[in-house]
């Protein structure tokens, strides 16, 4: 959530945040109202409890006549005090509730706009040539069918659309993935973590997951749990309710989950092979930092983005996204789109988001410098996305015969092997 001090004191900024975003502009005026209800509601509690705190020391004092009246004044304050009560309760849930809708306040070089009003930032590799190379692509379905890595006809059996296996080679080539994602944020000095796959309403709220996002999330009714959609979740929530002492930042955690998704609104997009699926697994960082440090962070996050791309040797852009195509939590995304052959575009594979100060308020998570106690920033970057990571790789490294050529980070999380090779023709 935003600082509401903020919002009192510049309410256009957060006005024009909600225009850029495409939300509704009129729930500032509203939490504007809901919040000097209740503060209003609170002074005027404040002052009956003092009233009735010295009535009750004058009473023991005054005479039998003076008694009676400041008995019945007391049984007025009384009632009067409870409304108050109950009128400043109702007044700052209102305002909790408003807050909670509003999202995080867009960085003022977001560019303005929906999802195709990105501006690309750099490009890095080189698109390969098949025409030249005299052979016609195969997509990532038939190229994972050949090698014996990729089955999805048993996974919509066993599962549903969208359900996958992967086999053989697949399944070692993602072990492949996360060992050498982890061992680079290991080196970049990240703690690898394994996280809980459920979490609590307050973990997922907290970080924002609950609002826009809300029709993607997993809920287990009779457990009131939640099915994460990206180990953000976990990790956003793993100091909740805590206070971090300025020098143990930053604090920088790698996380290792299985991510679940219900791809609501993607009816008929991407449903060949593993694109867009609804379990998948991700190696995700995540960073505490001071307020102050957040746009330089955000800066390192894309730059660990980048040095794995590269490693896996992907033609890759780097995009800003823009305003509208934010989620809640972020006031700035970039995302890493890889070069896909078949499909003859770029589509993302990884994306970092600063989320300042957004997530620590609603998680209560603060840092203590000196005597002063504030929230913190977090940001979040995806590192290894497995199943969209294998789309770019087979694609990208296929040779003609149908056999993919491994990247040199991999090879030795992959028994030395340089070559994937098709068992079936």
């Amino acid at each position: 959530m935003i600082d509401l001090r903020l919002l009192r004191e510049d309410p256009d900024r957060v006005r024009a945040s909600q225009r850029a975003r495409g939300e509704d502009v009129a729930l500032v005026d509203a939490l504007l109202s809901a919040d000097e209800r209740r503060r209003s509601s609170g002074v005027r509690f404040d002052e009956l409890r003092a009233e009735q705190k010295q009535l009750g020391r004058l009473i023991p004092k005054a005479s039998a006549d003076e008694k009676a009246e400041l008995l019945k004044r007391a049984e007025q304050l009384k009632a009067d005090v409870k409304a108050a009560d109950a009128e400043r309760d109702a007044a700052d849930n209102e305002t909790q509730e408003l807050l909670l809708q509003l999202g995080n306040l867009v960085h003022p070089d977001v560019p303005v706009g929906g999802e195709e009003d990105f501006v690309t930032l750099e490009t890095h590799g080189d698109i390969r040539d098949f025409a030249a190379e005299g052979f016609a692509p195969k997509d990532h379905l038939e190229l994972g069918q050949l090698l014996g890595a990729i089955d999805v006809e048993r996974g919509a059996k066993v599962s549903g659309s969208r359900f996958y296996f992967l086999t053989g080679v697949g399944a070692l080539l993602e072990l492949a993935l996360v060992n050498a994602a982890i061992a680079q944020a290991t080196a970049a000095g990240f703690t690898p973590m394994l996280t809980p796959a459920l979490v609590r309403p307050q973990s997922m709220a907290g970080t924002g997951f609950l609002g826009q996002a809300a029709q993607d999330v997993y809920h287990l009714d009779k457990d009131d749990l939640y099915l994460v959609g990206t180990s953000e979740v976990a990790l956003a929530a793993y100091h909740m309710d805590e206070i971090i002492d300025a020098d143990r930042l930053p604090l920088r955690y790698a996380g290792f989950s299985p991510c679940f998704r219900r791809e609501a609104g993607s009816h008929g997009k991407d449903t060949r092979g593993i694109f867009r699926v609804h379990q998948f697994d991700k190696v995700e960082m995540f960073t505490y930092v001071t307020p102050e440090d957040s746009q330089a962070e955000h800066q390192r996050l894309l730059e660990w983005e980048k040095q794995w791309l590269t490693s896996l040797e992907l033609p890759f852009r780097v995009i800003d996204v823009a305003s509208a195509d934010l989620g809640s939590s972020a006031s700035r995304k970039f995302d890493c789109e890889a070069w896909i052959p078949t499909q003859g575009k770029y589509r993302e594979l990884t994306s970092t988001s600063d989320c300042t100060e957004f997530q620590s308020r609603r998680l209560q998570i603060r840092v203590r410098e000196g005597k002063q106690v504030r929230p913190l920033a977090t940001l979040n970057g995806t590192l290894c996305a497995v199943p969209r990571t294998i789309v770019a790789i087979l694609e990208n490294h296929q040779q003609a015969d149908g056999s993919v050529r491994v990247p040199e980070v991999l090879r030795p999380y992959l028994g030395g092997r340089e070559v994937l090779e098709p068992v079936a023709k």
